[in-house]
C-alpha cells in the first residue's frame, strides 16, 4: 500500500495539509482552545485527504530545491492563517458587543477566560462568544467554513503568491465591519444606558439625600438583564445572518 504512494502524492498532501492545518489552528469553533488538539489534527487530516483526492493531478509539481519547498510551505501556511482570520474577526463582533453590554449593565467587573479570544474578558463577552459558536454549529454554518476551505483553492491556487494588498484590504474591511456590527448589536443597551444615567443624574440633583449608588446599581442590573433576555435571540439571529453573508461573499 505504502509503496503505491509516489513522492508527488506525498508532496501534494503535505501542501494541502499545511494550509488546512493552519486554518484549523486559528479558525473559530474548530480552532478554539477548548477543542482538543487531537480532534483538530484528525479533522485537518480528514479534510486535507478529501481535498487532495479532489485536486489530485491539478496540484503544481514539487520544487527541486529545498529552499523553494520551504517557501511554498510557508506561503500555504500564511494563506491558511489569513483565511482563518476572516471568520475569527467576525466572531469578535460578539466579544465587542458583550463587553459594551457588560459595561453599560454594570457587569464588566465579572471576568471569565474566553478561549476564543485567548484572554480574560467580561463575563457577557465570553457568554456571547460561546453562544455565537453554538449558533454557528446549530445553523450548520460550520459547513460553510469547510466549504470556504475547499473553495480557497479556487481563489488562491496552491503554491501561487497571493495578492497581499487585496487580501489585506479584505481583512481590514472585515475587522471594521465586525467592530461596527458589535456596536450595532449593543446599540439598544447604549441608548438605554444614556437615558438611564441622565435620568439618574437628574434625580440625584433633585434629591441630594437619595443614595444614588445603592438605589441605581440594582435597578441598572435588573433592567439590563431584562433587556438582554428580550433581545438576545434577535442579537444572535442578526449575528448568524451577518456571519453567513460575509463568509459567503468572500470565499464562496
Amino acid at each position: 500500500m505504502w509503496s503505491e504512494i509516489s513522492v508527488e502524492d506525498a508532496y501534494g498532501f503535505l501542501l494541502i495539509f499545511t494550509r488546512i492545518g493552519a486554518v484549523f489552528m486559528f479558525i473559530p469553533t474548530f480552532g478554539s482552545g477548548s477543542v482538543p488538539a487531537r480532534f483538530r489534527l484528525v479533522m485537518a487530516l480528514i479534510i486535507s485527504l478529501l481535498i487532495f483526492i479532489m485536486l489530485r493531478g491539478k496540484l503544481p509539481p514539487m520544487p527541486v530545491e529545498v529552499i523553494e519547498l520551504a517557501v511554498v510551505l510557508v506561503l500555504e501556511a500564511t494563506k491558511g492563517i489569513m483565511i482563518a482570520m476572516v471568520p475569527r474577526f467576525i466572531l469578535s463582533a460578539l466579544h465587542v458587543a458583550g463587553t459594551i453590554i457588560g459595561f453599560q449593565g454594570g457587569l464588566a467587573a465579572a471576568q471569565q477566560f474566553d478561549p476564543n479570544q485567548g484572554q480574560q474578558g467580561a463575563l457577557l463577552a465570553a457568554f456571547f462568544t460561546f453562544l455565537g459558536v453554538v449558533v454557528i454549529f446549530t445553523s450548520d454554518l460550520h459547513l460553510l467554513l469547510i466549504h470556504a476551505m475547499v473553495n480557497s483553492y479556487v481563489l488562491f491556487p496552491a503554491s501561487e503568491v497571493m495578492v497581499i494588498g487585496d487580501f489585506t484590504e479584505v481583512i481590514v474591511s472585515t475587522l471594521a465591519g465586525a467592530f461596527k456590527l458589535g456596536l450595532q448589536l449593543a446599540s439598544p443597551f447604549i441608548v438605554y444606558a444614556m437615558v438611564y444615567n441622565i435620568s439618574l443624574g437628574v434625580v440625584a440633583r433633585l434629591m441630594p439625600q437619595l443614595p444614588v449608588f445603592f438605589v441605581g446599581m440594582p435597578l441598572n442590573l435588573f433592567i439590563g438583564l431584562f433587556l438582554l433576555s428580550v433581545l438576545i435571540s434577535a442579537i444572535m439571529m442578526w449575528f448568524g445572518q451577518y456571519f453567513e453573508s460575509e463568509v459567503a461573499s468572500i470565499f464562496i
